[in-house]
């Protein structure tokens, strides 16, 4: 798989989720929390993450072409899998509390890409993870921020 394919995997992915998930009135309506960024940075940002997201399952799925499946690229696909869960569950289905849930699991299954990527001797690929996993543990703070705002939704 090309890095290519990855990249239209992650970025197309992102895209198509927050086009039909965009925040809408709903959200509109929400307390928000002080921190709360605004509305167009979220854009350039997740953009950017996506691209190092996928440069590092591409590193990850090219250093195991025996086993495309190792242990480490099933760690980046779940926390994929989350990413593009969360959206749909916050501004779909209005569920904070679950969203909550899944961003935790999201910045744990991160947190854990990072050490085994480190223990695979992929510091690269752990590198690229490193502004994500920041993103995200802003992201959980303001994921309670609403929370506590604005209840179980």
């Amino acid at each position: 798989m090309s890095l290519v394919a990855f990249l239209i995997l992650v970025v197309g992915g992102g895209l198509l989720i927050g086009a039909f998930t965009a925040p809408g009135p709903w959200f509109d309506q929400l307390l928000k929390p002080s921190f709360n960024p605004p509305a167009w940075v979220f854009a350039p940002v997740w953009t950017v993450l996506y691209i190092m997201i996928a440069v590092a399952g591409w590193r990850t799925w090219k250093r195991s072409p025996e086993a495309p499946w190792s242990g480490l690229l099933m760690l980046w696909g779940a926390q994929l899998a989350l990413n593009f869960l969360w959206s749909p569950i916050f501004f779909a289905a209005h569920r904070i509390d679950l969203a909550l849930a899944v961003i935790v699991l999201l910045l744990a299954t991160i947190v854990a890409f990072i050490v085994a990527a480190l223990r695979s001797n992929d510091r690269i690929s752990a590198s690229l993870f490193v502004p994500y996993v920041l993103w995200v543990g802003f992201a959980t703070a303001l994921n309670y921020g609403f929370y506590r705002l604005n209840g179980a939704g």
